[in-house]
């Protein structure tokens, strides 16, 4: 699963790289965690891209109280299409999350306590997971949610968990957002592990497990033994 992740980049950075306008105002984060209120980039009716916040744990238009629980702050891969939770956002609401990092947690042999890694791309740039967003509405209340799409992890990432979040590569963006990809099979040959020559992982404290600890101490690599 994605349970917690990163976003450092400057707006004007994203802006250049989901090709948009404008965002709204960022700050950077080190630790973001479900429930709180994060950017996705989304089409617009007239099919622009635009970025907005959201919170974190898809909230399905069907659902009779406006709340959400941790089930659905990921959606699996192979049954994103099906699933009565995510199965029409997934036809028409596809989203770009913005990330830099995420984390996972690695059981430690002999141990009760899990072990944090910081998970990302080798040359430590932004990229996007593949999401989906939802708008549910009572009246005058209104609330926009997503969820991060996870797959099984690749030979990287599988020797600390089993799941990795989908890291779609920039070519794919438009493929992704694009209203006119419906077709179910061209969107799952998206939803792929991505290559693990192309990513790095290292432990980092267990400050990490905690969301009220949001600062660069969480990125920070540390000894397997002393996290």
């Amino acid at each position: 699963m994605c349970g917690r992740y990163s976003l450092r980049a400057e707006e004007g950075r994203i802006m250049r790289q989901f090709e948009l306008y404008q965002t709204p105002r960022l700050i950077r984060r080190y630790n973001i965690a479900p429930s709180q209120s994060i950017p996705i980039v989304r089409l617009t009716p007239d099919g622009q891209r635009e970025c907005v916040m959201v919170r974190w744990g898809l909230l399905p238009s069907w659902s009779k109280e406006p709340k959400t629980d941790y089930s659905t702050i990921n959606a699996r891969a192979e049954t994103v299409a099906t699933k009565p939770a995510f199965r029409t956002a997934f036809r028409s609401r596809r989203c770009l999350i913005p990330a830099d990092g995420y984390y996972e947690w690695a059981v430690r042999p002999g141990s009760k306590t899990k072990q944090p890694y910081y998970i990302g791309l080798q040359d430590g740039e932004m990229f996007a997971f593949a999401g989906l967003w939802e708008r549910w509405q009572r009246e005058d209340t209104v609330i926009e949610s997503c969820t991060i799409i996870v797959t099984e992890a690749n030979e990287l990432t599988r020797t600390i968990h089993d799941r990795m979040p989908v890291i779609l590569g920039e070519r794919d963006y438009a493929s992704w957002l694009s209203a006119a990809a419906r077709q179910t099979e061209l969107l799952q040959s998206l939803l792929k592990p991505f290559p693990s020559e192309r990513m790095r992982a290292y432990p980092v404290s267990t400050a990490v497990n905690s969301p009220r600890n949001d600062s660069e101490t969480c990125i920070k690599a540390v000894d397997e033994e002393s996290g």
